[in-house]
């Protein structure tokens, strides 16, 4: 099996990131991982799509260090290939990281994916729903019982009266962005600067007001789902607890969150079914649920990150799961070629 990783920028990748598992893992199985960024396709003029990409040419990998540094060797530099040779392709890049430098990078995964996927190869998640996902009013379309109360405004007046609406205390970010960027937690102790900090989101386009959920103190529950259901293996669920013991709102990993071992209630199983016929609609193969409570504050759709942290946390590596999920799938394609549409194969 052929695998491409798009990802933003191959040289800015991390050992820790979940790509670079995954990638590891698939070359450790015995398939052929490349690695892309955003910016490295190119459209022949015949309408086949090429790629510059990196590769690596050990077959096993014991260190993650080790697997990202062969893969960024300049010396041993790209290579070109033709997507049309790749059994699947997944889309990891995150655009929300090129909103600010590089807009025009936000959207060139999805296209090219759309591209890819019309010429046969399978495409992760489905591109086409990828492009109605790019900003948090995604979120919006799944049931009102798993969301908190929410306002998207630019209106600083209607923002104010939401927030008034929930006794002075909610959280507000920007429509577009992730990371826990221009994220605020807003009470009465920053009435005086409330302002203020709605005009830094306003900044960045429509700000999202949310509801303050007292259980947040605990932090939030990332849960991996693929095919629409809790990705489960070897007897435990892949998800893991994220706190910030600093004093920030926020929990996310590179804002001063830390993880912990989460326990998998009925509760979030229950939220997980709730949400499960729109990701399989969709084509979301694998997406990250963020938890509070009984309520969803994020679907992440497009890089979701955490396995290692969910690995280090049960003992089970789960991207072996992942990859023999693209094994079948693969398989599948093979049996049906281009009678079962990107969209329905993603979730199988």
């Amino acid at each position: 099996m052929k695998i491409g990783f798009v990802v933003n920028d191959v040289l800015t990748e991390q050992a820790a990131y979940t790509t670079t598992r995954l990638a590891m893992t698939a070359v450790n199985m015995g398939h052929q991982a490349y690695t892309l960024g955003v910016g490295d396709f190119v459209y022949a003029p015949d309408g086949a799509i090429h790629a510059s990409a990196r590769t690596v040419n050990g077959e096993h990998y014991e260190s993650l260090e080790n697997f990202i540094g062969e893969l960024q060797d300049k010396e041993s530099g790209s290579v070109r290939i033709s997507l049309d040779d790749l059994d699947v392709l997944l889309l990891r890049n995150d655009p929300s990281d090129d909103a600010a430098e590089r807009p025009w990078a936000q959207t060139s995964g999805i296209l090219f994916g759309q591209l890819a996927a019309a010429r046969g190869v399978i495409v992760l998640n489905d591109p086409e729903n990828l492009a109605n996902a790019i900003n948090k009013t995604y979120f919006q379309h799944f049931p009102e019982e798993v969301r908190p109360k929410t306002c998207i405004s630019r209106d600083i007046k209607q923002i104010n009266s939401f927030i008034e609406s929930q006794n002075g205390k909610v959280v507000i970010k920007p429509l577009q962005g992730s990371g826990g960027q221009s994220v605020f937690l807003i009470n009465e102790d920053e009435k005086a600067n409330r302002n203020q900090m709605i005009e830094a989101v306003l900044r960045d386009g429509y700000c999202i007001v949310q509801e303050y959920l007292p259980a947040a103190v605990d932090g939030d529950v990332r849960l991996f789902v693929m095919n629409g259901r809790p990705l489960w293996h070897e007897g435990a669920y892949a998800a893991f607890r994220r706190v910030n013991k600093t004093g920030d709102a926020r929990s996310n990993m590179h804002s001063g969150g830390k993880s912990e071992a989460a326990e998998v209630t009925d509760q979030m199983l229950q939220l997980v079914e709730m949400v499960r016929p729109k990701l399989v609609r969709d084509g979301m193969f694998l997406v990250g649920l963020d938890i509070v409570d009984d309520k969803l504050m994020e679907i992440n759709v497009f890089s979701p990150g955490g396995l290692g942290s969910s690995q280090q946390l049960t003992g089970v590596d789960f991207t072996t799961a992942i990859i023999r999920d693209l094994q079948r799938k693969v398989r599948y394609k093979q049996y049906y070629g281009s009678r079962i549409r990107n969209v329905d194969l993603a979730t199988l």
